[in-house]
Formats: structure tokens, C-alpha cells, sequence
């Protein structure tokens, strides 16, 4: 075993990982990185089918974010936004702020008669990670409640079901995956949950299961979005209305990879603004162009639309930023959010109206210059023909897996693939989670120079936007061999 695999075993918890499990094999250890491509400490190359936990957009080593990087490390890495401002956190809130207002949302959600008008984000707090930046989120839009309601009142908050939304005991309150959250139960705080749009595996779906997409031959009459109603409706009843609605647009990324029906996210956003709630929209996952293109005209100049939710012309009134904020280089997060909400925020010293949370490295002048580079990257001629290229090549080749009969469903939103493995696929019969399906075809594609981490018995394929035609067509590859070695 190689000296850093040894002294990995020796010292280093991994998240999420079952360590008896991980001490029993040599781990991967990487040391070098170009593009979609990662190289091990012994010399073997592997593609990143997951953009390193979903945070790498642009490749690694990108010659662009290095430079920003290098540039600022001879000014200054870091200094603290307790009491002082810097150059390039000020530069990108400013840049977050015009790519995350475009006219699309506004336009979009007023064809669709929505109840509110579509709130304008002008002000960025800064934190570090996904979990932060939705317990940001949530602590805003708690005491924002409160002191418009009533002090006495408890504001609660609705999430769906098998909902992630982070590690932190806010963000693990609003989530639903018990599997992850049971353990702290006694530490949490209660919020409400309503069902995901799960068309695969949803009780309403008189369909039976085909050789597609569950979202395409579906057979149902819109009962989730009538469940989302049915949950305001209670809760306002008890005279304590929901005070904010926590969902990823199109996408639920760690509850499975499981994709909304079209035309969903906007039904259930505009009962959410009926109700008076707030929309806390976590695109950690799904933003900076992740779930495909969107051209819109956002003032000067032109600019792709980066963020899921305006797909359906949801504009948030929290919009929660990490991952591949910085173009997977450093942690780095940001919760947007409107005037209304910093301004309840304002008054005198001594009445401590102040937001009373921070971070050591909010702000921080090297991810901060990081980020700046990705969004010039991001909004470049050559970043939208890699992503529209990678979101056709993940089409094309992805049809080829439905001849496997453990897969049960493909579902693909822009450039994010979830490919669900179960027992039987004309029963949706699914594995038991005992059975290690995912895991063991993620370490079969691994053993083919595949590197990708499954979420139950999904496996995730959501390579970086610099991911060629050829090396789609590898990762499907090995995908498809895997599946037929494990189950043979």
C-alpha cells in the first residue's frame, strides 16, 4: 500500500463513509488533475463522471481560475469581512446580483399569474458551503417572519419529502432522508415535508413501467401539486401560515437524482406566494448552468440563464449558491437575497437588530476571485457550446443503458444523469440498500477509469462542462459493463 493510502487509513474520517468498509481496500489517492481527468498516486488516469461531488464545472486545472488564483495570491489571500470590505468579494456580489435577476423570471412569472410580483436580489451574504448558505437562508427568513407576523410567533417551513438540504442543524432540519438525519432527531427542530414530484416511483402514476423517462409516459392529474396545495391550506388554518418553501428547482440531487415534471416547479411556487410564503430555492447543486441553457437578455450585455429555477420563471426570494461557485477550486458560498429582508435587518446599535452570524472566511479574497473567473468562464462563448455539446452527448448515449433490465429509470435534466438500478424493472422492484447495488457498480466503474459515487442505487453521472463527446461515450461505457458484471 502506498505511503499517503497508509497514512489515510491511519488518520483521515471520510463523510458519508463507512469506514470499516473503506480500511479494507486501498483507496484512491489522487494527486493531479487536467480537464475531466484525475490521476492517482500510481500513475492511473480516471474521468470524473461527477465533477468531484458535483462542485467542478469547468475541468481542473483550468488555466483561467488558476491565473485569478495566482493573481491574487500576491495581493492578499485573505482578510476578514468582520469590519472590512475587499476588492473581489465586492466585484462578485455585484456580478452574482445582475446573472441572478434576469427580465426571463420576471416575464416568465407573469404570464403564469403569479400571486407576487417577481422579487428583485440586490444584497449577498457569504459563507462557506451548501450548509451554510441554506442555514443562512433559513435564519434570515425566521426572524424576517417574526418581526413581520409577531414576535411570538414560530415560523414554519415546508420541504419535500426525501429532501437534503446539508450537514448543518438548521439545514438538516428541513431535510427528509432518514437515513442521513434520524440519528440527531433529538437536536433538530420541526418543520413539515410534502411529496416529492417522484414520477418513477409515484403512488398517483397509473402508467406501467416503459423503456423511458417515468416523466414522459407518466398517467396522473397533477396530485403533488394538488398535495402541495392541501399542505398550505392546513397549515394556514392553523393560523401559523408557512413562512417559507424549501425545494431544488428540477432537480433533487441527493434524494436520488429525481427530476420535476415540467411545469411543476412553477404550479408549486406560485401556491407558496398565494400563501404569503417565502421561496428559498437551493441551487447548490443545480445552478451555474448545471441543468442546462436558458438564453435570456439580462440588461447588458447578454448573458445564459445559470440558474434551474428560472427555467420555469421562478424567481426566489433567497437563492442559496456553493459548489461550483468557485469552479470546484476553493469553499465558497453565497445566499442572495432582496431589500425587504436586509432592511428588517437595519436599526441603532443598541436595538441588536443586527444579523447576529458569520464565518471566519466569508468573503475570502481567493474564493472570491475564484468565483469571478468561473462566471466570466461561465458566460463565454465556449463554456455554452461545451454545455450544450455535453447535454447532447449525455442524450444521445444514455438510451443505450435501457437494454440492461436492472435499470429501471434514465432521467436527465440538462447536463445531470441519474440512472436508477432495481431488481426488476417491469416491477420497479428496487434493491435493498443492504445489497450495496450502487456502490458496487460505482467501484466496478472505477476499476474501468470511471470515477462517480452513487446515491442509493442511483448512479450519478455529472461530469465537468469540459467533458468531450469521446469521454461521455466512456463513462456510459463503463457504466453499461459494470451494471452487466455486477449482476450477472
Amino acid at each position: 500500500m502506498h505511503r499517503l493510502a497508509q497514512l489515510d487509513h491511519a488518520h483521515v474520517w471520510h463523510p458519508f463513509t463507512q469506514m470499516r468498509d473503506w480500511l479494507r481496500r486501498e483507496p484512491i489517492v489522487i494527486v493531479a488533475g487536467a480537464g475531466a481527468v484525475l490521476r492517482e498516486v500510481l500513475g492511473k488516469e480516471y474521468l470524473d463522471a461527477n465533477s468531484s461531488i458535483w462542485t467542478n464545472l469547468h475541468g481542473h486545472n483550468h488555466p483561467k481560475i488558476n491565473a485569478a488564483i495566482a493573481r491574487q495570491l500576491k495581493r492578499v489571500a485573505h482578510s476578514s469581512a468582520l469590519g472590512f470590505a475587499n476588492e473581489p468579494a465586492s466585484l462578485l456580489a455585484a456580478e452574482l446580483v445582475r446573472v441572478s435577476n434576469p427580465n426571463t423570471a420576471r416575464r416568465a412569472s407573469s404570464r403564469a399569474g403569479s400571486a407576487a410580483a417577481s422579487p428583485h436580489l440586490n444584497k449577498v451574504f457569504f459563507s462557506d458551503d451548501g450548509s451554510t448558505a441554506l442555514e443562512v437562508a433559513l435564519k434570515l427568513a425566521y426572524e424576517f417572519t417574526r418581526r413581520a407576523r409577531g414576535r411570538k410567533l414560530k415560523p414554519r417551513f415546508l420541504s419535500l419529502a426525501g429532501a437534503y438540504h446539508g450537514d448543518t442543524i438548521g439545514a438538516v432540519s428541513l431535510g427528509h432522508v432518514d437515513l442521513f438525519h434520524k440519528a440527531y432527531g433529538g437536536m433538530l427542530f420541526k418543520t413539515d415535508k410534502v411529496m416529492s414530484p417522484y414520477c418513477y416511483r409515484c403512488p398517483f402514476n397509473r402508467a406501467k413501467p416503459e423503456r423511458a423517462d417515468a416523466r414522459v409516459y407518466r398517467r396522473c392529474h397533477w396530485e403533488c401539486v394538488g398535495k402541495v396545495e392541501q399542505k398550505f391550506r392546513a397549515q394556514k388554518k392553523r393560523g401559523n401560515p408557512f413562512a417559507g418553501f424549501v425545494f431544488e428547482p428540477l432537480m433533487q440531487g441527493a434524494a436520488g437524482m429525481i427530476p420535476q415534471p415540467t411545469g411543476w416547479l412553477r404550479q408549486v411556487a406560485d401556491i407558496a406566494r398565494g400563501h404569503g410564503a417565502l421561496l428559498i430555492a437551493d441551487e447548490v447543486m443545480t445552478g451555474f448552468g448545471r441543468t442546462g441553457a436558458l438564453k435570456v437578455e439580462n440588461r447588458k450585455p447578454k448573458t445564459e440563464g445559470l440558474f434551474a429555477g428560472h427555467h420555469e420563471g421562478v424567481q426566489p426570494d433567497f437563492l442559496c449558491l456553493a459548489k461550483g461557485l468557485t469552479g470546484g477550486y476553493l469553499p465558497m458560498a453565497a445566499t442572495l437575497t432582496t431589500q425587504a429582508v436586509f432592511d428588517a435587518f437595519l436599526g441603532e446599535y443598541h436595538e441588536f437588530k443586527t444579523f447576529f452570524h458569520g464565518h471566519s472566511y466569508t468573503g475570502n479574497q481567493l474564493g472570491a476571485a475564484a468565483a469571478l473567473a468561473s462566471l466570466e468562464i461561465l458566460q463565454g462563448k465556449v463554456s455554452l457550446n461545451n454545455r450544450t455539446t455535453l447535454a447532447r452527448a449525455l442524450a444521445l448515449e444514455l438510451p443505450s443503458l435501457w437494454s440492461l433490465p436492472q435499470v429501471g429509470d434514465i432521467r436527465q435534466v440538462g447536463l445531470v444523469a441519474g440512472i436508477e438500478l432495481v431488481k426488476n424493472w417491469r416491477t420497479r422492484e428496487p434493491f435493498a440498500l443492504r445489497e450495496r447495488a450502487g456502490i458496487r457498480v460505482c467501484e466496478a466503474m472505477a476499476r474501468r477509469g470511471v470515477l462517480t459515487r452513487p446515491v442509493g442505487n442511483v448512479i450519478v453521472l455529472m461530469p465537468p462542462y469540459c467533458t468531450t463527446v469521446a469521454q461521455v461515450q466512456a463513462m456510459i461505457a463503463a457504466l453499461g459493463e459494470s451494471v452487466s458484471e455486477v449482476f450477472q
